[in-house]
């Protein structure tokens, strides 16, 4: 009876604790802040500005030593938390050693495997930089990244060295020991983290909170490609924020499968490192196959599967296949990356009665969680984001004279918290344009709170399309075809795809003199970008319309042609 009172009384406390949250939101707004906070508990970082992103992701190792933390999905081969300190120290020795030094660039490029993230770590535990890299990024598009970052070391796979020996840069191979393969400046993974005892060269260098931990690539507002600036306190602010349900209702440790690629923010932080610093097991898909994502979901005993809008959109079709595994023990399945319908939700909970069905929203540039939904609070099924994570301020704005917008109207978001990053590398007009002097981030995300604090994104400011979860940038590809010999002008908008959520198409203005198909369009694109960038159509027309400045009048083409694609 008294276990049934105390259970009693903690529900009642937690519900007081959001009601009485939620309650503090209004007055603040309406009384002229304009601003939006968390119903959450708040968010309480380590005051030691020597705590970085290692030591706090083996704060707990007494208790967790012996817990898997990573699993190889396919082979079973499993790390403790103690190996995979271990693993982590040896490989940032060697890398020392190699002359690898605190705010050099290493960049990553190689499919998921278990050893990624060890590799990711040991780079930002001595203070360098870790870029991780698409692995379906053409040379040139990789030459791009390289460029602008400067790397000093590349750990890649035998598969994908050819994508990089051009660039005449050191590596180590993450693959198994080759004797065919002989490259100069070439380690192997495994020669590097052997359990003999490695003498470092040098002193092992300070490393803070306010060091730069990452480079991920974002298109973010607008434009190419740019470099984004997290420091350790991104990762470690991201980390706490995005498994706070999870400490507040003191839930056991739970298994989390990672299918998403290792290069994407959304992975590394959200999945890898965030469920890690709380004691969580991640167990390792090498890419996404659903027969196999579903396979490994039983026989690992997965809780949490975090996907994207496409394998939800999979599993929705697919229900005899899911049918044919034991998936009793998830309990939540969290997609992000782009919006995910109502009605795929509902769809979604009929083959999955257990387990929750989550939206989360967030951005390379708040390194990974900016909202999330919580399972055992408010509607289910409500096509939001859910509330804001703990750390985050967020306005909704005019977007014709800034001014801060009350719940249900619609306008653009704004994010602030120290999981927002630095800014764009060597980037500064980029940075101002997209973080303000108050330190907003302007999102180019538009949306809107309701009177529970549940944000909704419907629609982008910003013109990246979103496929497969992946961002495409309009501008880079319209860029790629004006470069071609026969075609004058161009623009690209996203078309809606059952599949991808979106996918690229163009709209092109050939020379008079050129005959170019489609098809020769399409290859002269294919040939020099990434899979998910390819164009899915291409229109030919006689102008692009565009404003007096010169801006492509994106909604015009949209209104005038997607209806007729």
């Amino acid at each position: 009876m008294k276990i049934l009172f105390c259970f009693i009384r903690k529900l009642q406390c937690q519900h007081h604790f959001y009601t009485k949250r939620k309650k503090l939101l209004a007055p603040p707004f309406h009384g002229g802040d304009g601003i939006y906070r968390s119903p959450r508990p708040p968010l309480t970082l380590p005051p030691d500005p020597k705590i970085s992103m290692i030591p706090f992701l083996f704060a707990n190792l007494s208790q967790t030593g012996q817990t898997p933390a990573l699993i190889d999905s396919e082979t079973g081969q499993t790390i403790t938390f103690s190996q995979l300190k271990t693993q982590i120290s040896n490989l940032s020795k060697s890398l020392l050693n190699l002359n690898i030094s605190k705010n050099d660039v290493v960049l990553i490029l190689s499919p998921n495997s278990i050893i990624y993230p060890i590799s990711f770590l040991a780079v930002v535990s001595i203070g360098a930089i870790a870029t991780p890299a698409n692995t379906h990024y053409t040379v040139t598009e990789l030459s791009k990244q390289i460029q602008n970052s400067s790397p000093k070391l590349i750990i890649t796979t035998h598969q994908l060295h050819h994508k990089v020996k051009h660039f005449d840069l050191p590596c180590i191979l993450l693959t198994p020991k080759n004797p065919s393969f002989t490259e100069n400046r070439t380690w192997y993974y495994s020669d590097l983290v052997n359990d003999s005892p490695i003498k470092l060269k040098s002193k092992r260098p300070l490393v803070t909170q306010s060091d730069v931990a990452a480079l991920f690539y974002s298109s973010g507002t607008t434009g190419t490609s740019k470099g984004v600036v997290l420091t350790h306190k991104n990762f470690i602010a991201s980390a706490m924020a995005t498994t706070s349900d999870q400490e507040f209702y003191k839930e056991p440790r739970n298994v989390f499968l990672c299918f998403l690629p290792l290069f994407h923010i959304y992975a590394m932080s959200a999945i890898i490192y965030g469920q890690l610093q709380r004691g969580n097991t991640v167990v390792v898909m090498e890419k996404y196959d659903l027969d196999k994502m579903l396979s490994a979901v039983g026989k690992y005993r997965v809780s949490h599967l975090y996907v994207v809008p496409p394998v939800v959109k999979a599993l929705v079709k697919e229900p005899e296949v899911v049918s044919k595994y034991d998936v009793s023990s998830l309990k939540e399945i969290g997609s992000a990356a782009a919006p995910l319908g109502k009605e795929m939700m509902v769809e979604c909970a009929k083959i999955f009665p257990k387990a929750a069905i989550l939206q989360l929203y967030g951005l390379t540039e708040t390194c990974a969680v900016v909202s999330m939904e919580n399972a055992r609070v408010g509607s289910h099924h409500s096509g939001s984001t859910g509330v804001l994570a703990p750390g985050f301020e967020s306005k909704i704005i005019d977007v014709d004279n800034s001014k801060p917008l009350p719940p249900f109207h619609k306008g653009e978001l704004l994010v602030r918290g120290p999981m927002v990053m630095q800014g764009y590398f060597k980037n500064k007009k980029a940075t101002e344009e997209t973080i303000d002097e108050k330190g907003w981030l302007h999102t180019g995300d538009l949306g809107y709170f309701d009177d529970d604090g549940r944000l909704y994104i419907v629609d982008r400011l910003k013109e990246l399309i979103k496929c497969k979860g992946f961002p495409v940038a309009p501008a880079e590809l319209e860029e790629l075809l004006v470069s071609h010999p026969g075609i004058t002008d161009a623009a690209v908008i996203p078309f809606p795809d059952a599949e991808a959520g979106e996918v690229p198409v163009a709209f092109v203005v050939r020379l008079s003199s050129s005959s170019i198909s489609e098809e020769e369009v399409q290859k002269f694109v294919a040939e020099q970008v990434a899979p998910f960038k390819r164009l899915r159509r291409v229109t030919f027309v006689d102008c692009i319309p565009k404003s007096a400045a010169g801006k492509i009048l994106r909604r015009e083409l949209k209104q005038k042609f997607i209806p007729k694609l």
